[in-house]
């Protein structure tokens, strides 16, 4: 369709806003006048104004009861502007509607602080010191419990043979040092058995007087020590005081009536020539065990020992030592 060929209506009736257009207003197209009906929308009415005619807080004009689409008048609000019909209100607005606010955090209060039922990291703090804590007191134990092994394992060492005798022992050390604490005796405080006999012809005994036992060499001669004021139950070293001519002896030991079954060996440590008791004189020891309070102990020839030798102390050290 063009503006040159519009039949037999008028530019307006064709198109209402044909006056918008340079063709239509070259046809006669006129805008509408007010206060008529609008462009082709029968019964609306027009409220076209110039910018700045419109006026706010006034009454408007209410639209026709049936108007258009289902158009809805508005409602005069109190202040004097115009507000939207109730159900055309935002949500928020109904009772139970959506909240406004910003609702707070669970475990926190509005103030800014926590809430009693939040996370209790106190409970949780003592917790973890109780599992520390726990820990701790295990490897005490445990260490603890390796220390008693080690105590066990020393004390187990420590219980081999009851009897045991020195391969060369030394004329001094920690045994005479420990003997002043026991009782120690010379041969003249001795009992002697058989052919055993005091002397001092052969120089060189340290018992008092250079006094010493002879005539040991014969099966059946023997020298008994009663022994007073032990301390207690228990180990103990005997050490013998003797000289061999050049030749090594032995002897059998008795303790509390029970023969021992290592003899006291009184080698020739001295290394004094055949035959020559007076560079001969050395000392020996053997492990014994001992009751507390009085003890006998006997130093005998019996078959089977070689007991070339004179002997002129005996005396006790506390445990199974080496001098």
């Amino acid at each position: 369709m063009t503006s040159g060929n519009n039949g037999a209506s008028t530019p307006e009736d064709e198109d209402p806003f044909g006056y918008l257009y340079a063709d239509g207003q070259a046809n006669g197209a006129q805008p509408p006048s007010g206060g008529g009906y609008g462009y082709g929308y029968p019964n609306s009415v027009n409220r076209s104004r110039s910018v700045g005619q419109r006026q706010y807080g006034q009454q408007q004009a209410p639209a026709a009861p049936n108007g258009p689409y289902g158009q809805v008048p508005q409602q005069q609000g109190p202040s004097g502007y115009n507000q939207p019909a109730a159900h055309y209100a935002a949500p928020e607005t109904f009772p139970g509607g959506a909240p406004t606010s910003q609702q707070p955090m669970p475990g926190y209060n509005t103030g800014g602080g926590r809430r009693s039922g939040g996370p209790n990291t106190k409970g949780l703090l003592i917790g973890a010191i109780a599992v520390v804590a726990a820990v701790v007191i295990g490897i005490a134990i445990a260490m603890a419990g390796g220390d008693d092994k080690k105590n066990d394992s020393g004390n187990e060492a420590a219980a081999t043979p009851s009897t045991s005798q020195s391969s060369q022992p030394s004329p001094s050390g920690s045994g005479e040092a420990s003997a002043k604490e026991l009782p120690k005796t010379d041969a003249k405080a001795l009992a002697l058995g058989g052919t055993a006999a005091l002397t001092s012809d052969v120089k060189g005994a340290k018992a008092d007087g250079g006094i010493y036992v002879s005539g040991f060499n014969q099966v059946g001669s023997s020298v008994t020590w009663t022994v007073n004021g032990i301390p207690k139950s228990g180990k103990y070293s005997l050490y013998t005081g003797y000289s061999v001519p050049g030749k090594d002896a032995t002897a059998t030991l008795t303790v509390n009536g029970t023969a021992s079954t290592t003899p006291v060996g009184m080698d020739n440590y001295a290394h004094a020539k055949e035959g020559d008791y007076e560079k001969g004189w050395t000392q020996t020891y053997n492990y014994i065990q001992l009751n507390k309070g009085t003890n006998t102990i006997k130093v005998s020839c019996e078959q089977g020992n070689q007991c070339d030798a004179l002997i002129d102390q005996l005396w006790l050290v506390n445990g199974w030592v080496k001098s």
